[in-house]
């Protein structure tokens, strides 16, 4: 049977395509605008037929009703990253957290941690080979329909197709759902002046040919701005955002200068604009890879000059990072930020940098803290820390002692808090 052919046989509806999820059943979903936005609800309208599905997934644009109340005991969300839309649940106890590193979550699917019964993916329409892209989707998607008992696709002529390792034959397809909707879109954060000062002094610190990590949010998008006049820089990130194209399109980002994958960007996953998603559409100089290697610390170490730029919620006196919680209450997840920083810092003169504003709350609070907040968890330790930006300055902590690093966070605090930081560090005797 041609590939064609076998393409046909197995188109379906969503509502036939669902009915193979048993109770008991654990089933897989994408990251971000890689979720399959006509299988979930039909999924979820069987939910008072089943009982215990795990559903598990990163965070992921769109409603998820399957961790409304009405449906406890029915469903259960396992998090890998918790997002917006799947918060209260964790928090309430409806739902799971699983801390884990975004490069190893593979293998909790390859090795039978949360072994998959069905993988529910997105994918572009197949090539004339048979092959169909994951799309904006590769990260932990792909390994997890490889691990998958069924795999249940939407096929979708808006996926833009990616490539790379980025690829499915329509033969590993167990159910074909032919759909035709526009992705989630991820609109660009806006970024204040506090978020343009964080940016200008990253951005000193990022040389010409540097290969760098950029996510997505205010910080990134501000640090964008502020790299005109660099040259030859590269990208490997587990995602980038629209901010990216022009400097692609001016030559800013041009991959010559990177020593591994040299001329290509690298990536695992995707958010963003239509803009965007048609940008990466067979882009040759784009590659999405899984993520156990995009994220695999000694793969991103590979990179010379490697800047990894990451956010944080709190940073104690002695360097902790608080990156996935706010006290007690879960915020997102470890996502890849100890991958990349643990790259950088083993890349030849690499810099692993946490960015945060200064102060939260429309600077009531200090995010400088002398302890984290109970129940805060350190998803960066201290001996991984080096640089610590603010809008007011950096602080190299790499090497230095708590006295030292004491001083260093001090002096970029918000000027409001410092006395009072200064104060509490002489009661610890740390200064």
């Amino acid at each position: 049977m041609s590939w064609i052919d076998t393409f046909k046989s197995k188109k379906t509806t969503a509502e036939e395509a669902v009915k193979v999820i048993k109770s008991g059943d654990n089933v897989f979903i994408p990251i971000s605008s890689g979720a399959p936005q006509t299988l979930i609800p039909a999924m979820v309208d069987r939910g008072h037929e089943l009982n215990d599905v795990k559903i598990l997934h990163f965070s992921t644009l769109g409603p998820a009703r399957y961790t409304d109340p009405e449906y406890e005991g029915h469903f259960r969300h396992i998090a890998l990253f918790v997002g917006g839309n799947t918060r209260e649940a964790v928090n309430e106890g409806r739902a799971d957290y699983v801390p884990v590193f975004y490069h190893e979550a593979p293998a909790l699917f390859k090795e039978g941690v949360y072994a998959l019964d069905v993988a529910m993916i997105h994918v572009s329409p197949p090539d004339e080979h048979g092959f169909c892209s994951y799309g904006v989707a590769v990260d932990a998607t792909k390994p997890a329909a490889e691990s998958a008992k069924v795999v249940i696709a939407e096929v979708n002529p808006n996926m833009p197709r990616t490539l790379g390792d980025s690829f499915i034959h329509v033969r590993n397809i167990d159910y074909i759902v032919p759909t035709d909707y526009q992705l989630e879109e991820y609109p660009a954060a806006d970024f204040t002046e506090t978020h343009a000062k964080i940016a200008e002094h990253i951005a000193g610190l990022i040389e010409d040919g540097a290969t760098v990590q950029l996510g997505i949010g205010a910080i990134p998008e501000a640090v964008l701005t502020y790299l005109d006049d660099k040259s030859d820089l590269g990208v490997h990130t587990e995602m980038f955002s629209d901010g990216l194209i022009e400097l692609i399109e001016r030559g800013v980002v041009t991959c010559t200068e990177k020593t591994l994958h040299p001329g290509k960007i690298i990536a695992t996953f995707l958010m963003g604009s239509r803009k965007l998603y048609d940008f990466v559409d067979n882009n040759p100089m784009i590659e999405f890879r899984p993520v156990h290697y995009v994220n695999d610390p000694f793969v991103i170490a590979q990179n010379n000059r490697m800047v990894a730029i990451n956010s944080a919620l709190q940073v104690d006196f002695t360097g902790q990072i608080c990156a996935d919680s706010m006290g007690h209450k879960i915020y997102s997840g470890f996502g890849g930020q100890l991958d990349f920083i643990r790259g950088a810092a083993h890349s030849e003169r690499g810099k692993p940098i946490i960015a945060l504003p200064a102060t939260a709350k429309e600077g009531e609070v200090s995010r400088i803290v002398p302890e984290l907040y109970p129940g805060g968890g350190v998803v960066t330790t201290r001996a991984d820390v080096h640089y610590v930006v603010t809008e007011y300055g950096v602080a190299n902590l790499h090497g230095r002692t708590i006295r030292e690093r004491v001083k260093a966070l001090v002096e970029i605090a918000a000027p409001q808090f410092r006395d009072e930081l200064t104060a509490r560090a002489k009661e610890l005797k740390y200064i």
